[in-house]
């Protein structure tokens, strides 16, 4: 080996990741630029590569990984393997250079300190290293870590094979530090970025990075001043000025601040240098000795939470509509694909047909390394062309009636592209054939924007009217109950799963499958079992009249449809066999009440106004069967992409056919052929497929857009549960179920309240037997109010926080009128 094994700092920079490691090249490139870095060198990933190579250690490493063996097997090997000369001397040198002093060892791999893999705490650190002896036993010691068992399973979970996995070490001259700590340029709690967050004791950092003590806590502005703060020692009450606003912080006694003011000031003007130049928020670790300030180390903030929005009044009224369809983080295929040339394409066709300019995707859907970090409510935006609207939708309002919307060429000409679409086998297509494929699907939605674009403004005037004569009569509350209950596919598809759930009720041997079977087992049993067969039939011919529905959400191609999950489906029908309540008739409730009015006993108002009401249920009918006909694009461009999927897999770029929705659409079509992708393009797709999937780990469980922050809930009256949108009327008493996505359909019993985060068309068959809908997304004009009042079913919607604070079991009491729920008791059943 002659290649130089050693360097200082300042030899590396942030792309020398793969000598330098993760950490030694964020040191390196801080250090070129004139941070305030402690001396140190790197032991590059040469040297690692050269003890493996001459000792034969990498042999026997191979052989290990081969046999499965566990970290501390190969951790022994390390120990047992003696440091060849060459490596023993440029270390000794390397020491030497630094004073001989005390030193840091930290190890330094190449997945490490990276944007979306931090591997933070899974390699060691070795502080107060004195002497040559003890360096050359920490060094081997950072090697070996990079065999832990936590560093083995953080890799398997970030796709990094086994093989590739190396590291550097850093040794660095140690600070005799006076105070120390970490330091964020970012909230890394509420994912504010005008907060510099820094915590703080006296001694090493390393106490704090550990947990080891409680440190004190600073939040600061982007200048230095203090918006609030944690002292050390006993927890106390205080509350403080943040943001704008006041928040309460769990405070500590103490004897008084180690940080002063200037110290503050001039950590914040440090982070803010740092996130500058690496043009991301980071997390810093720092210390101060003898009045000096240093960085130890730096690196890109993982598991970040998006900005916290600041909503405008319109933003708030649109955004429940855009929250129940965004409960799921798009992928970048969804976004690029489906959304993009497809259901966001529809929006920009309507909004544009009357003179307003929608949002882009990238304004609503805001990504950070590739992948949608928040939803953006939208705003659209007037133009000059605005001011032609209302003769334009005049027009059209005359010309297209919603009620024969079917028998327009142009909805002919949609079913006729769909039935081709799906016609054909991707498998037997050309890569080039199969793109063509998804474009096809593209273009057909087309006939369903042309057509919104022709028939909403006929939904509109009807509904615009009915609302106008129940203000002049004084009956306005009534609107939403007389337009309940319209003909539509999805109440259609509701009658065929209750007929299925009658086949079931009425077999013995079906009903006892049904209880006793997981929904998987259950599909099996259905396809193998003669005595089942009737039912698989019928149940397969659902699927061809209503499989293309979605489960999730209409704007994602990722998830399945009911024939790609037919399980979902089975789960809707064991939902459906207890006993059925009977339905409120809310529409005949509220033509009654309206009946009684004075002003109806002169028949030609009355006439006119139960036209009116007819006219703006087709209108509702028509919204809801253009979304039905819509999502029949779904099942063919699925199988375009997933075919897409398939290929890569065999061109070695995907683990799993499902990866490919980490890929944009356009990344994508500029491939002409999987298998001959040179080796460097198959691992750049590779890599990005790998980074995306690390990027929506770190986003796990932090909501596209927090529900509390959208329905804004004042401070709940004594006695009320949950609060939020009264959506549709009465009361009624059962226990909660928490139904947080189409796999758990199967666990609703008859009569008990229904608490899901949002709903679309494909949850409603459970409201058939649910005796409320507790909702924490939507409003009265969603999916799930909608249904709730053409069921007769007390509905709240808009909760922001209904399945967190309500629980399974709990006894309740829906009151759909005042929009609250109240705890209840056994007699009240």
């Amino acid at each position: 080996m002659t290649e130089k094994i050693t360097g200082g700092l300042a030899d590396f920079a942030a792309d020398d990741v793969a000598r330098a490691g993760g950490k030694g090249a964020n040191l390196g490139e801080l250090v070129r630029h004139g941070f305030p870095v402690p001396p140190g060198v790197v032991l590059t990933t040469s040297a690692y590569a050269a003890l493996l190579a001459d000792t034969g250690l990498g042999r026997r490493l191979d052989r290990l990984l081969e046999s499965g063996s566990d970290g501390s097997t190969i951790r022994d090997e390390f120990a047992r393997t003696a440091m060849p000369e060459r490596i023993r001397a440029e270390i000794s040198a390397a020491y030497a250079s630094l004073g001989a002093g005390p030193v840091a060892v930290r190890s330094s791999g190449t997945a490490e300190d990276l944007a979306g893999a931090a591997f933070a705490g899974q390699h060691d650190t070795y502080l107060n290293v004195l002497g040559e002896d003890a360096v050359l036993a920490a060094v081997t010691d950072c090697w070996a870590s990079l065999w832990t068992d936590r560093a083995i399973a953080y890799r398997k979970r970030e796709g990094i094979a086994p093989g590739k996995a190396a590291i550097a070490v850093v040794i660095q001259k140690m600070v005799p530090a006076d105070t120390a700590g970490v330091m964020f340029s970012a909230n890394p709690v509420t994912g504010e970025r005008g907060d510099i967050v820094v915590d703080a004791s006296p001694g090493l950092g390393e106490a704090v990075v550990s947990g080891r003590v409680t440190p004190e806590h600073y939040v600061l502005d982007g200048s230095g001043r203090v918006r609030a703060f944690t002292p050390r020692g006993r927890e106390v009450a205080i509350r403080a000025a943040a943001g704008g606003g006041t928040q309460e912080y769990a405070a500590r006694e103490s004897t008084g601040p180690a940080l002063t003011r200037q110290q503050l000031t001039e950590l914040a003007r440090l982070a803010r240098r740092v996130q500058d130049h690496f043009g991301r928020p980071q997390d810093m670790e720092w210390a101060i000795a003898g009045g000096r300030l240093y960085l130890l180390q730096a690196r890109p903030m993982t598991a970040l939470p998006p900005q916290p929005p600041r909503l405008s009044r319109f933003q708030r009224l649109v955004g429940p509509f855009f929250v129940e369809m965004f409960q799921e983080r798009p992928y970048p295929l969804d976004v690029s694909g489906w959304m993009q040339r497809g259901i966001l394409a529809m929006l920009h066709g309507m909004a544009g047909s009357v003179g307003i300019v929608f949002p882009s995707v990238a304004q609503i859907l805001p990504e950070e390394d590739g992948v949608v970090i928040r939803m953006v409510p939208p705003v659209p935006r007037p133009t000059l062309r605005v001011l032609g609207a209302p003769v334009s939708l005049a027009r059209r309002a005359r010309q297209f009636d919603p009620a024969r919307w079917t028998e327009d060429p142009r909805f002919a000409a949609f079913l006729e592209n769909v039935r081709r679409l799906g016609g054909g086998e991707p498998k037997l297509l050309s890569w080039r054939e199969v793109i063509a494929l998804a474009d096809g699907a593209f273009d057909a939605m087309r006939g369903i924007t042309e057509l919104r674009k022709s028939y909403l403004p006929g939904v509109a005037v009807p509904v615009l009217k009915l609302r106008v004569i129940l203000l002049l009569l004084g009956k306005s509350r009534l609107a939403s109950a007389l337009i309940a209950g319209a003909e539509t596919r999805t109440s259609q598809a509701n009658r065929a799963l209750e007929a299925l759930a009658e086949r079931v009720r009425s077999s013995p041997s079906l009903e006892r499958a049904f209880t006793g079977l997981r929904p998987g087992e259950l599909l099996e049993q259905l396809g193998h079992n003669q005595e089942f067969r009737e039912f698989d039939a019928a149940f397969r011919a659902f699927l061809a009249e209503y499989g293309h529905r979605e489960t999730v959400s209409v704007v994602l191609s990722s998830t399945p449809t009911w024939s790609d999950a037919p399980e979902v489906v089975l789960g809707l029908i064991t939902a459906m066999l207890g006993e059925r309540r009977a339905a409120a008739d809310q529409t005949g409730g509220a033509l009654a009440e309206l009946s009684r009015h004075p002003a109806l006993r002169f028949e030609p108002l009355r006439r006119h106004l139960l036209s009116v009401v007819d006219a703006a249920k087709a209108g509702m009918a028509f919204r809801e069967d253009s979304h039905f006909y819509a999502t029949m694009v779904l099942p063919p461009l699925r199988r375009a992409l997933l075919e897409l999927g398939r290929r890569l897999c065999a061109a070695g770029v995907l683990a799993d056919p499902e990866e490919v929705h980490h890929l944009r659409y356009e990344e994508l079509a500029a491939i002409t052929d999987p298998g001959a992708l040179p080796p460097s393009e198959r691992e750049r797709y590779r890599r990005l497929v790998l980074d995306r999937a690390a990027k929506r780990r770190e986003l796990d469980g932090i909501p596209l857009l927090d529900p509390a922050v959208l329905f804004r809930q004042g401070r709940r009256p004594p006695g009320v549960l949950v609060s939020g949108v009264p959506a549709s009327r009465g009361q009624a008493t059962g226990k909660a179920r928490i139904i947080r996505g189409p796999a758990e359909f199967g666990l609703l019993r008859s009569g008990e309240v229904l608490v899901c985060p949002y709903t679309n068309p494909s949850w409603t068959p459970l409201f058939q037997r649910a005796a409320a809908v507790v909702v924490d997304a939507g409003g009265i004009g969603s999916h799930a109010a909608i249904v709730a009042r053409e069921y007769g079913i007390p509905a709240v919607m808009g909760t922001g926080s209904g399945t967190s604070l309500l629980r399974n079991g709990d006894l309740v009491r829906v009151d759909g009128s005042t929009g609250r729920v109240f705890p209840a008791t056994a007699r009240e059943l």
